[in-house]
């Protein structure tokens, strides 16, 4: 971003803009201090917050003392790994040892966690400073950050729009400089959403690539992954939460490939690009600048094609196996925690009980038909880019944009919840603004277990055009 335009990173402390590396290479010389970064993030932590609510909980305790011990590892010379000391988040519906998971719900309650989800026991193991929870909707049912428990979250480029959702806070908290390492969840745009709302980098890893337990209410559509203002930190983050765990019977017992740090190049690459969604119209604005970026993109030597999503029914798939989540998600309610619920969902819910088994399993069979038709797509390809979204951000307090006649998010949300049914990867980066000054993303959808190769082809559009980074 060029230092006149005005960004939620604007008014950060320095040590809030530094990067997973570069925290490497001070707290390695010495030059930095683990617990001087911590407090510098817990500071923006706490004064985003009033304004935004990005963070349901922020332990200023709890991180110090994992920063002194960190430091006190780095002056030892015997750091867990690279990233130790880095100022981290966690979604409010991941489990973390000792502290209460709220989901977003007032139907929750406040006993603590007995351990940490396989994700952040990872994270925890590296040697990072978690500092508290980022808001959600309630049990992370939809694209926006807004909810009975902790109220509306808000757009850091403009606090009169959302940030998307479902993991809003974690966005907020990633553009607005409060910790570099952002955990998210993505069961059919989570991730990147809020991600191209608010300008910063947000992976939806292929499936299984990260552990889940406990398993999602919303099933196998649901992906934990990074979000970070940056690809490479995006990698950083991914690396460390990677791997089998057998908490996660879902995942398999097969590695997935490498994350490796291979460079790849625009030149030469075979991309398709995917311009229609298959539900919803794309605002004119997205559209005109993700055109301009593919004709770029082919000024740097890529052999671009367009290409249409495979299938008729993908939007139907999704709304059956969603609101069947949603009804299983919210059935060991008891009668009387109900009416704390968020209307909207038990509404989904209510139709999501409507379904039944055998369309569950009709929608389970027509996913499985839509997932090799993308796997075919995808061999064809070194990348598929598309908008991320097809909409810009949009006034808070609104499930679907105003004067829009959209049913539910998940009609403006066609070039994601897609990618949840096929389980491969994709990363969000920013690629432009509005004319009103906010955020556009560009999505790169790669082949399952190709997350490297997404995260490079990320990397590569950092790096060719990095005034669109904070």
């Amino acid at each position: 971003m060029s230092a006149s335009v005005v960004t939620p990173m604007t008014d950060a402390d320095p040590l809030c803009r530094l990067t997973s590396a570069e925290l490497f290479q001070g707290f390695s010389s010495g030059a930095l201090s683990p617990v001087d970064v911590a407090t510098a993030a817990l500071d923006r932590a706490e004064a985003i917050n009033a304004t935004f609510n990005a963070f349901t909980r922020i332990d200023r305790d709890a991180a110090l003392a994992a920063a002194r011990a960190s430091e006190q590892r780095w002056r030892a010379h015997a750091p867990l790994s690279s990233v130790d000391g880095v100022p981290t988040t966690i979604k409010d519906i991941v489990w973390v040892k000792d502290w209460p998971i709220r989901y977003g719900s007032l139907s929750t309650n406040d006993t603590p966690c007995m351990a940490d989800s396989p994700a952040v026991a990872r994270l925890r193991a590296a040697g990072t400073t978690i500092l508290g929870l980022t808001t959600t909707p309630e049990f992370g049912w939809k694209a926006l950050t807004d909810g009975p428990l902790s109220g509306i979250t808000r757009n850091p480029w403009n606090p009169a729009v959302t940030p998307g959702g479902s993991s809003g806070g974690a966005a907020v908290a990633a553009a607005a400089g409060a910790g570099v390492f952002h955990l998210g969840t993505d069961g059919g745009g989570s991730i990147r959403i809020p991600a191209a709302f608010t300008g910063i980098t947000g992976h939806k890893p292929t499936y299984g690539r990260v552990p889940a337990y406990p398993a999602s209410g919303f099933g196998t559509v649901a992906h934990l992954g990074p979000m970070t203002r940056g690809v490479a930190d995006t990698r950083a983050m991914l690396k460390v939460m990677s791997g089998n765990d057998d908490q996660d019977w879902l995942q398999g017992p097969a590695d997935l490939q490498p994350l490796d740090d291979e460079a790849r190049r625009f030149k030469g690459a075979r991309i398709g690009f995917w311009a229609t969604p298959p539900c919803g119209t794309v605002d004119p604005e997205i559209a005109a600048t993700v055109q301009a970026i593919v004709q770029q993109l082919e000024a740097l030597g890529a052999i671009v094609e367009p290409i249409d999503l495979p299938g008729t029914d993908v939007l139907e798939t999704f709304n059956v196996l969603w609101y069947s989540g949603a009804a299983a998600r919210l059935a060991p309610l008891l009668a009387e925690a109900r009416h704390e619920v968020d209307p909207n969902l038990l509404d989904m819910a209510a139709d999501g009980e409507k379904f039944g088994a055998v369309r569950y399993v009709q929608a389970m069979a027509a996913r499985a038909e839509f997932g090799l038709a993308m796997d075919t797509l995808l061999a064809r390809f070194d990348i598929v880019i598309s908008p991320a979204t097809s909409v810009p951000p949009f006034v808070v307090g609104h499930e679907v944009p105003p004067d829009s006649g959209l049913p539910r998010w998940i009609e403006w949300a066609g070039f994601s919840f897609p990618i949840n049914l096929s389980q491969q990867p994709a990363c969000v980066v920013p690629c432009g603004q509005t004319a009103s000054g906010l955020p556009i993303g560009l999505q790169f959808v790669g082949a399952r277990g190709a997350d490297s190769a997404v995260l490079s082809y990320a990397a590569a559009f950092q790096e060719a055009f990095p005034a669109h980074f904070l």
